[in-house]
């Protein structure tokens, strides 16, 4: 393999060997402490702009999943393409072995012109990243070195959302989860608007798999003036100030009292539609292994999480409350309104490929929307 250097903005190198596509890239450098799933975050639109360090050693060992559609979207990714700008692993596995898998993650990469390095202390590495915070960084392999980028000063959610409005139902019904059977009506849907800041295909699993019928639209569409039952604000990446537009229009949605959940930058977002501010986070929350607690209980989930900015609770007004808290750093981690249903949580219950402890929150967001229409 060709070498190739890892430079941060602090002047720190590392090098090691290349693979993926034989070009340089730079971006703002995050770390996901995941042992599975670099198909999925590779795909992430919440990765837009960043190189990604898996700290998991050994990356590539079970390929990559064919590309093809099912239900109107990509079976095995989160998206249509690869959104990180680079990949850091330390251990690169050419040789893969999986029943589903079709090509290595090399041969990916390089369709998609993503560079990667392999062969590097990703340990050392993501220390760095926790003790400075997150950095920016350039993934030098071939070309011309490029200068240091920021993602954060551009519109990322503009960017990763859909240009039109699709509509997404299951194609076949016997595939219900079983959970959902017992509130499922076929004479009559759930009709849930997601708004795309960015969003995972598996919202739009979580969501047709239970029953309903998703209506997506960009990130600054008026969907106030649809047919619908309910609001999914989604995930994104970057800052959410940037969706000023996507909060305009949620404040509107939230006069009609229909019931609104939001994921990631769509607790963010909601959160800024109640008047509460967001902060950047030192080095953000990325990984599968994110502990968080329900207000007034004891009852606790391990979440995964991929997020760069968080709410401030204190600047909630009195209809709002916390309704979760990261138990590592204590910030918080969801929201609720005390009367009306709208909720919302900063870690991913859609999570692919896991844990699964809050994939409930689907059924519960599902239960208010049918109790809320009597459907």
């Amino acid at each position: 393999m060709p070498t190739a250097r890892l430079i941060l903005d602090d002047g720190t190198i590392f090098e090691g060997d290349s693979f993926g596509a034989a070009t340089s890239q730079a971006g703002e450098v995050v770390f996901n402490t995941a042992m599975t799933g670099y198909t999925e975050s590779l795909s992430d639109p919440s990765y837009a702009g960043q190189i990604l360090t898996m700290t998991w050693p050994l990356v590539g060992n079970y390929g990559v999943p064919p590309h093809r559609k099912r239900n109107g979207f990509a079976e095995f990714f989160e998206s249509d393409r690869i959104w990180v700008r680079g990949l850091v692993v330390s251990e690169y596995s050419e040789k893969y072995s999986h029943w589903n898998a079709v090509e290595s993650l090399s041969e990916w990469l390089i369709r998609e012109n993503v560079p990667a390095i392999a062969g590097i202390d990703t340990r050392a590495l993501t220390k760095r990243l926790r003790e400075k915070g997150t950095m920016l960084g350039k993934l030098i392999v071939a070309g011309k070195e490029p200068d240091f980028y920021d993602p954060g000063k551009e519109n990322l959610i503009a960017q990763c959302s859909c240009s039109h409005i699709e509509e997404f139902s299951l194609e076949n019904e016997e595939e219900i989860l079983p959970q959902a059977r017992a509130y499922y009506r076929p004479e009559r849907k759930p009709r849930i608007v997601l708004v795309d800041c960015g969003a995972k295909n598996n919202i739009l699993r979580s969501l047709i798999f239970r029953g309903a019928t998703v209506i997506r639209v960009p990130w600054n569409f008026d969907y106030t003036t649809l047919d619908y039952d309910g609001v999914m604000v989604s995930n994104g990446p970057g800052d959410p100030a940037w969706a000023e537009e996507t909060v305009e229009i949620l404040r509107k949605a939230m006069e009609r009292n229909k019931p609104i959940f939001g994921i990631c930058m769509g607790n963010q977002i909601l959160a800024r539609a109640a008047g509460a501010t967001t902060f950047r986070l030192r080095y953000g929350h990325r990984g599968h292994n994110q502990p968080v607690i329900l207000a007034g209980t004891h009852q606790t989930w391990i979440t995964s999480q991929n997020h760069g900015y968080a709410v401030d609770p204190l600047r909630l007004n009195d209809a709002w409350e916390p309704s979760y808290r990261n138990l590592n750093d204590g910030t918080c981690e969801g929201i609720r309104h005390r009367t009306k249903p709208f909720f919302s949580v900063q870690f991913h219950p859609e999570a692919s490929g896991g844990p699964r402890d809050s994939g409930v929150l689907f059924d519960l967001f599902i239960k208010k929307v049918r109790d809320h229409d009597q459907l």
